[in-house]
């Protein structure tokens, strides 16, 4: 019989729970009641996961390895850890004996990174009555946090305006043509958007521009002249777009700002945190944390020896509250939020897995796949309330299964984190994943612009449910996203829905700077802000069997005139009511495009970049192609299965099936 990681976890429970399973793996037992002298057996429980790994340690050296699989079982509660748990080689299970850390059957365990916060008493500020409480490691510069949770739930920072955004309204002098990745450090504001607020440098001023976040620090503000110095350059030009129109954004962590129930303030020279509690709350009843940590997990390997951590799986676990600050010379990132770390990662780590687990209620990236990664399997988890986004698949890694995940309501801090972000690295496969509420990218793949030597190659992104992305946040975004030569990546059976960009550039899928013979099939996309399908340049992508419909803007776009041929765009179905069919550049003809179906179904005719359908043809494309209503059953209900008399049948299009797109079984702690 062959055994994944759950069979041999529900393998281990059984033996726990009857005689007949006695011997087939060894078991450990951690429960915050515990205590690390005692053995790590069920009546005689350690008190940390450090000891149940030692323990592990102790037992390879007394036998000469494992003879069997282990599994450390975490009883009811929470785990405040005080530092990241760290595996090394020497904590590495085997094919035939995998390590496994998981919770008791029927209970819950929580693996934190924060410290709870007590000791709240009445306070008065702002004309209301608060909560306060002095925090001493704050005051001594030894913990900052921007994230506060009350029994699991985020609370919210004070931020200003209250809805919606301020509008840079220049430069300070800074001429808006200046190179625009050289970034600023002050600009001119309207009115009395900034003021001299009490502990200015507390102050976070987060501009949105293009399709990243800046996160500026106050230096100093004069309200003469309405200019803001920030003590960190943005990350590009703070402009909302090229047409040179100022950054939206707002601020975050004013003093004066604290009117609202439900509000917290850190004042760090002062080590007091406030808190506007809700009419009738009880605090007694709620646990607040704070995080202290960056991560909660690190499986490294030893770069020296070149040994791997392997075989040591994660299951049916919870792990919350990690934070993680800028450095001291970065305002963000240039795209993605690369930069933030995952709550667990791993570099060096072979065959190592995270399943039907929940990350939650963090403010980085949930999970990282460093370099030097082969078989890492992340299935079956809940990743919400992130901080940035869900998976991060670094250089250097290969073969990463994300697969049967929720990933979403992320983007908390920083705004241009992906749901799945796959930088160069082959080999990954990305599959019935939920998607959704994010405020830049759903899938990120290929890390090379242009067309440079790539290893993003042979990537399969298929059967996802992706929706809800860009929200209006940030720009130049989409549901899946690619850069570079990817010979051998597919896109294929995925339903993507709601890209929309603050300004410019929410598409569907989008083929970006130099992306490369990519196989784009049988996905369905619609209600985009610019387009289902762009591609700004490229060469020899597929794009065939896939339904676009009902963008805002226009349907399909291109953008860079090129020499050679840019993509295939045969057997697909384009349906709209708003907007125009083709958006940008069209001029060189180097599309091969035919067996389409084309349906304006406003009732306006179909043109193509201006010209009559003939005119079209005369260029050589569309020879076969047809302007008529393809037959939905209901596209104003988004069903787009077609009638049995539908043209696209006639012209070869083959039924989409999305019964199987999304997550095929439950997700999270079972």
């Amino acid at each position: 019989m062959v055994f994944n990681i759950g069979s041999v976890a529900v393998l281990c429970i059984i033996a726990v729970l009857s005689s007949a399973g006695v011997g087939m793996c060894t078991e450990f037992y951690v429960s915050p009641s515990g205590n690390d002298a005692w053995s790590g057996t069920l009546s005689k429980p350690f008190a940390t996961i450090e000891r149940a790994r030692d323990a592990i340690r102790q037992l390879k050296q007394d036998h000469g390895g494992l003879k069997k699989p282990v599994t450390v079982y975490l009883r009811n509660g929470t785990y405040f850890l005080k530092s990241p748990l760290l595996l090394g080689p020497e904590d590495s299970g085997t094919k035939d004996a995998p390590i496994t850390y998981t919770a008791f059957p029927g209970e819950k365990a929580i693996i934190s990174g924060g410290r709870v916060i007590e000791g709240f008493v009445p306070a008065h500020a702002n004309g209301h009555d608060l909560l306060a409480v002095y925090i001493p490691d704050v005051k001594d510069g030894k913990w900052n946090f921007a994230q506060l949770f009350a029994n699991n739930r985020r609370l919210a920072r004070t931020r200003l305006p209250k809805k919606g955004y301020y509008r840079v309204r220049d430069l300070a002098g800074v001429p808006f043509d200046v190179q625009w990745n050289f970034g600023q450090d002050k600009f001119t504001y309207d009115d009395s958007d900034i003021k001299c607020w009490k502990n200015l440098s507390d102050v976070d001023v987060v501009a949105l521009h293009f399709w990243v976040e800046s996160r500026m620090p106050i230096k100093a503000v004069n309200e003469a002249t309405h200019t803001v110095e920030l003590a960190k350059k943005s990350i590009f030009r703070l402009t909302e777009d090229f047409q040179h129109q100022g950054a939206r954004y707002f601020v975050e962590n004013v003093f004066e700002a604290l009117d609202t129930p439900g509000q917290w303030y850190l004042n760090r020279s002062e080590g007091m945190l406030y808190y506007y509690p809700h009419i009738g709350e009880d605090v007694r009843r709620e646990r607040f944390v704070a995080p202290v940590l960056d991560q909660l997990v690190k499986a490294v390997g030893d770069a020296k020896s070149n040994k791997s951590v392997e075989y040591v799986n994660f299951a049916n676990l919870r792990f919350a509250h990690t934070e993680w600050k800028l450095p001291q010379d970065k305002a963000g990132a240039a795209q993605a939020a690369h930069i933030v770390p995952g709550a667990i990662y791993f570099e060096r780590a072979k065959n190592c897995s995270v399943t039907n687990c929940e990350i939650a209620h963090i403010g980085t990236y949930a999970i990282e796949v460093g370099s030097g990664c082969e078989g890492i399997r992340i299935e079956r988890n809940r990743l919400v309330d992130l901080g940035a986004g869900g998976v991060k698949v670094n250089t250097g890694s290969k073969r990463t299964t994300v697969a049967d995940n929720e990933i979403g309501d992320g983007g908390k801090i920083f705004m241009s984190a992906v749901g799945v972000w796959i930088a160069n690295s082959p080999g990954n496969v990305v599959a019935h994943n939920h998607i959704h509420d994010l405020n830049y990218t759903g899938v990120s793949v290929g890390w090379v612009w242009g067309y440079g030597a790539s290893e993003a190659r042979d990537n399969i992104i298929e059967y996802n449910h992706i929706h809800h992305v860009g929200r209006e946040v940030l720009s130049d975004l989409a549901g899946i996203y690619s850069l570079g030569i990817q010979p051998g990546t597919v896109e294929r059976n995925n339903l993507i829905h709601d890209c929309m960009s603050a300004t410019y550039g929410g598409w569907g899928i989008y083929t970006d700077e130099g992306s490369s013979q990519i196989l784009i099939e049988n996905n369905i996309v619609y209600r985009t802000k610019t387009g289902g399908f762009h591609q700004h340049y490229g060469r020899e992508n597929i794009i065939r069997n896939n339904i676009f419909a009902f963008a805002v803007q226009h349907q399909l776009q291109r953008t860079r005139s090129e020499e050679h041929k840019v993509f295939t765009f045969e057997r697909n179905i384009v349906y709209y009511d708003t907007g125009a069919l083709l958006g940008g550049n069209w001029s060189d003809h180097k599309q091969v495009m035919d067996y389409n179906v084309y349906w304006d179904a406003s009732g306006n005719p179909v043109t193509f970049a201006g010209m009559s359908f003939e005119d079209w043809k005369k260029n050589g494309h569309d020879l076969h192609s047809v302007i008529a209503d393809p037959k939905f059953v209901n596209p104003e209900k988004f069903d787009f299965r077609l009638k049995p008399d539908s043209p696209a049948l006639a012209l070869g299009f083959k039924q989409i099936d999305i019964s199987g797109v999304g997550p095929r079984v439950p997700v999270g702690p079972q």
